[in-house]
């Protein structure tokens, strides 16, 4: 597939030759008219690379523009992969922005003519983009920053900017050849289910009634669920996320995470005379309660789980002298409690089944009086996103998980996608994906943490829709209808 470079003027087109070996760089020409030329006759995928004017503060010369979509005279053309290629532009050090670009007839150097162009959205004017973006595509549009509001192009500086914004363009040079090596036909199987679960919904929209009760701020007690997307939505409508108690005003509202807590936090709480609202998710609620029943009676209580997790952390401190963490199999032969005929044990709910049930194995062969939970307490969410992460996985080439890092149930969808034998990447965004990921694959399943917002996955495939004619698919293992009540605090 040739894919072709289109630079308006020569000295961009100098700039990109010898840069670009696989791509064919070509001069379209300076203007509205050249361009539509040279656009009715480009056949495949383009590049549109050249220099242009910002039309908003916050731009300075040489920064790279990617083009989100371009408006010219017609209807706006959306570039759904420039998220993707504007991660493969920044992680060769530039800087680069994301934003619409506007076409125009003629030059644009005035500053009430780009104050009109800006209130449209438009971060960045040039007079070919629209000209050369007609046809099928896929199409990729990168501008760099010669002028700005307050530094026109009439102006004594204007040499020394322009070849810094060259500069730049040629520096771009890596990623355009990672762009174009992603294209291609390919298949998207998306799997089901996949994102929030009921928990989660539950902690959110705990959150969000807590700020319409109360009003802002509401302090929230550790990441609510953990997500930085979530987390950062809910500082927008006034959430104040904290790390201990004790940075929550006396008398102050405060939301527990959905994670848990320990009966030490909610004493500190009282003493501090908080309005609690707890937005523990009920399956973790049933850990603990399970932990008190076994300590109660005498038991010691293994907890298989991360140590160092949020949801352990609380899960421990219900009994934390009759509590030990099992962190793997490893562990799990060696460990000692008091009284090897009074056992125990309960699992973090996040947790990979299959390694989940690799630790118990060993516990149960060790200690054949140990007492289990009556029901599972790795949380249906959990299994269920694992089942079909590996239906996928079965399927593809390439498994996208959607997901923050700090997210136990995210990171274990990556690594039940690699025990089948398949790449797999954890992304907290589109902009995570690295452009290489995609070259020469033609099937890509993706999935998200039970944490993670459903348009985020939304936007994922967006991006790779942009890359080439793309089928998506999806492959479902079961269908959720579970729903968890609010506290009446907020009910």
């Amino acid at each position: 597939m040739t894919v072709t470079v289109c630079t308006p003027l020569a000295v961009e087109q100098a700039a990109l030759c010898g840069v670009l070996p696989g791509l064919r760089v070509v001069r379209t020409g300076m203007g509205p008219a050249r361009s539509a030329r040279a656009g009715s006759t480009l056949q495949g995928p383009a590049v549109v690379a050249g220099v242009g004017g910002a039309l908003v503060a916050g731009l300075e010369p040489g920064d790279l523009v990617v083009a989100t979509e371009v408006r010219g005279d017609g209807d706006a053309v959306l570039i759904p992969s420039a998220p993707l290629l504007a991660a493969a532009l920044r992680r060769t050090g530039l800087r680069v922005h994301l934003g619409p670009v506007a076409s125009t007839a003629a030059i644009v150097d005035g500053t009430a003519e780009r104050r009109a162009l800006a209130t449209s959205g438009a971060v960045l004017v040039d007079m070919e983009s629209a000209g050369l973006v007609t046809g099928e595509g896929p199409y990729a549009v990168v501008r760099a920053v010669v002028d700005t509001p307050d530094r026109p192009l009439v102006s004594p500086g204007t040499p020394a900017r322009g070849l810094r914004a060259l500069a730049s363009l040629r520096a771009a040079a890596p990623a355009l050849e990672q762009w174009a090596a992603a294209l291609g036909p390919r298949e998207v199987v998306l799997a089901g289910p996949r994102s929030f679960c009921a928990g989660v919904e539950r902690a959110i929209d705990i959150v969000e009634r807590a700020l319409d009760r109360y009003g802002a701020p509401v302090h929230v007690r550790r990441q609510i669920v953990h997500n930085a997307h979530v987390v950062r939505s809910l500082e927008e409508r006034g959430a104040v996320f904290v790390q201990e108690l004790e940075e929550v005003p006396e008398g102050a509202v405060v939301v527990l995470a959905a994670h848990g807590v320990s009966p030490a936090v909610r004493a500190q709480a009282e003493a501090r005379r908080l309005t609690v609202v707890d937005a523990t998710c009920p399956l973790v609620a049933k850990v603990h309660t399970e932990v008190r029943r076994y300590a109660g009676r005498g038991d010691t209580v293994f907890v298989i789980g991360h140590r160092d997790h949020e949801e352990v952390e609380g899960t421990v401190g219900e009994a934390p002298g009759d509590v030990l963490v099992v962190e793997d199999a490893a562990a799990a032969r060696v460990i000692a409690p008091r009284d090897a005929g009074r056992v125990a044990y309960v699992m973090q709910t996040t947790l990979a089944v299959d390694e989940a049930e690799e630790v118990a194995g060993v516990l149960r062969e060790r200690f054949p009086t140990l007492s289990a939970p009556r029901r599972d307490d790795i949380c249906y969410a959990t299994t269920n996103r694992q089942q079909a992460v590996r239906a996928v996985a079965a399927q593809t080439e390439l498994v996208l998980v959607v997901g923050s890092a700090n997210s136990s149930n995210s990171r274990r969808l990556v690594e039940v996608a690699e025990r089948c034998g398949t790449t797999a990447y954890l992304v907290d965004d589109v902009g995570d994906i690295d452009l290489r990921w995609l070259a020469g694959v033609s099937r890509i399943g993706v999935t998200a943490g039970a944490s993670a917002p459903p348009h985020l996955v939304d936007e994922v495939v967006a991006a790779l829709s942009g890359l080439g004619t793309t089928t998506v698919r999806e492959s479902s293992v079961v269908d959720e209808d579970v729903r968890f009540t609010l506290p009446r605090e907020v009910s």
